[in-house]
C-alpha cells in the first residue's frame, strides 16, 4: 500500500483518541487488518471510494461502531458477522454490487438510516422488518421488481425506491406504522398497480410516482385520493 500504509498508521493513532477514522479514496482493495487495533474504540468509520471487494469476517469486532460508510467500493456481499454491529445507527452501502443482505440484519436494532442505493438487489430486503429506530431507507437504483407483503413491518418514515423495476405493490404497504414519504419514481407501475389503501388508509403524505407507465395526474381518479390530498396539504401547511 506504500504511502497509504504510513498514512493509515497515523489515522489509527488519531482514531484511538477521537473514535473516528476517515480513509477515503486511498485505492484500498482489502479491508486493512490493522483496524482491528481500534475495534473497541471506533465509533465512526469511512472507507468510501476505495476498491474493497469484501469486508472481513471479524467485522463483528467493531461493536461500538455507530456510523459506517463503505459506499463506492466493489462489495458483492456482507459477512454474516455484520449482525454483531448492534450499535450501528447510520450505514452507507451505496454504489456497490450487493445482491442480497444477510438475515442477521434484523438484529441491528439501532439503525436509523440505511443507504443501499445503486446496488444489485432484486428482492425487497425483508430482513429490515422490525427495526424500530429506522427513519430513512434508500433503495434507489436497484433491480427490485415487487414490494412484498412483508413491507408492512418496515418502520421507516421514508422509503425511496426510485429507478427500480417495480411492477407490483402489496396493499399491506398501507399498514407501515410510520411511513410518511414513499418514492417510486421511474419504475414499471401501471395505474391499477397502485393499492387504493395506500391513498385511503395509510399515513403517507408524500407519494412520488412520476416516470411510471401512467400520467401521475391520473392518480386523482383512484378511490381514496381525496384522503391522500388532505394529508399532503396538512403537511405542506405545517412546512409553510
Amino acid at each position: 500500500m506504500g504511502n497509504a500504509s504510513g498514512s493509515l498508521k497515523k489515522h489509527i493513532e488519531t482514531a484511538q483518541k477521537t473514535g473516528a477514522l476517515n480513509f477515503t479514496d486511498k485505492g484500498l482493495d482489502k479491508f486493512p487488518s490493522e483496524l482491528v487495533q481500534v475495534a473497541g474504540t471506533l465509533r465512526n468509520l469511512d472507507l468510501s471510494s476505495n476498491k474493497l471487494q469484501s469486508l472481513p469476517v471479524n467485522m463483528g469486532a467493531f461493536k461500538i461502531l455507530k456510523s459506517l460508510n463503505v459506499s463506492k467500493n466493489r462489495l458483492t456481499e456482507l459477512p454474516q458477522q455484520f449482525e454483531n454491529l448492534i450499535k450501528l445507527e447510520i450505514l452507507n452501502l451505496s454504489f456497490n454490487s450487493i445482491s442480497a443482505l444477510p438475515q442477521g440484519f434484523s438484529k441491528l436494532k439501532n439503525l436509523k438510516e440505511i443507504d443501499l442505493s445503486h446496488n444489485n438487489l432484486t428482492d425487497f430486503p425483508a430482513c429490515l422488518v422490525g427495526l424500530k429506530q429506522l427513519n430513512l431507507l434508500n433503495l434507489n437504483k436497484n433491480k427490485i421488481t415487487t414490494i412484498p407483503d412483508e413491507v408492512q413491518g418496515i418502520e421507516a418514515t421514508e422509503i425511496s425506491l426510485n429507478e427500480n423495476q417495480i411492477s407490483s405493490i402489496s396493499a399491506s404497504i398501507a399498514s407501515c406504522p410510520r411511513l410518511k414519504t414513499l418514492r417510486l419514481e421511474e419504475n414499471c407501475l401501471s395505474l391499477d398497480a397502485i393499492p387504493t389503501q395506500l391513498l385511503s388508509d395509510s399515513g403517507v403524505s408524500l407519494l412520488a410516482l412520476d416516470g411510471n407507465l401512467f400520467d401521475s395526474k391520473s392518480l386523482d381518479s383512484l378511490p381514496g385520493y381525496d384522503k391522500y390530498m388532505d394529508r399532503y396539504t396538512a403537511v405542506k401547511r405545517k412546512l409553510d
